[in-house]
């Protein structure tokens, strides 16, 4: 595998990591473990049992608690500790050939975290809005499908992987601005034709 294919690799397990950490470390450690993927050696970690069952009791959690209305909301407020840095972790960990994890893949891995945990969370904490639980089961069903379709997508076909990952991103990010504008037009208190007739 190039180093260009790790490079995307990296960046789209810290895309991944964003939205569901635990998963996408027990995806990408059963991976390895069952031979699929030669795993870096900063990555061998995530192949051992003790990561994979902590990792794989952590995804089912989540599994659950991010399909309650309120609770995801909390849940991803509390995940940010976690998603981030093991964003940072992953990228660095896969463009690391002899383990040591550099400080400008660990920056960029938390980076690519970050903004896609911040645009799960934008739009869950919208959907919040919404009495009805049905768009939230939704919302949460097509994360997990993502995440493991992607990890899937990315070590058949990393580059076809990472043009869906921007493409969705940009998509996310342009209807929450798009509904940001929306909402703060409303908001925005209109002046009066008669304030706005006084000399």
């Amino acid at each position: 595998m190039t180093e260009a294919h790790l490079f995307v690799i990296g960046i789209l397990l810290a895309w991944m990591a964003g939205i569901r950490a635990y998963l996408t470390v027990f995806g990408i450690g059963l991976a390895g473990l069952l031979g699929w993927v030669e795993l870096p050696p900063a990555l061998q970690a995530t192949q051992s049992w003790w990561v994979l069952g902590t990792s794989g009791a952590l995804a089912m959690a989540e599994f659950f608690a991010d399909k309650i209305p309120g609770v995801d909301s909390v849940w991803d407020l509390l995940q940010t500790l976690a998603r981030v840095p093991a964003g940072a972790f992953l990228a660095a960990a896969t463009l690391s050939p002899d383990g040591h994890l550099g400080t400008g893949a660990l920056a960029a891995g938390a980076g690519v975290a970050l903004t896609s945990h911040l645009l799960k969370a934008g739009s869950r904490a919208l959907l919040n809005t919404s009495p009805e639980p049905v768009s939230n089961w939704t919302a949460s069903l097509a994360e997990d499908v993502v995440v493991t379709g992607g990890l899937a997508l990315a070590l058949a076909h990393p580059w076809l992987a990472l043009s869906v990952a921007v493409v969705l991103s940009l998509t996310i990010a342009l209807v929450l601005g798009w509904i940001a504008r929306a909402v703060w037009r409303r908001l925005r208190p209109r002046s009066s034709p008669t304030a706005a007739s006084r000399p």
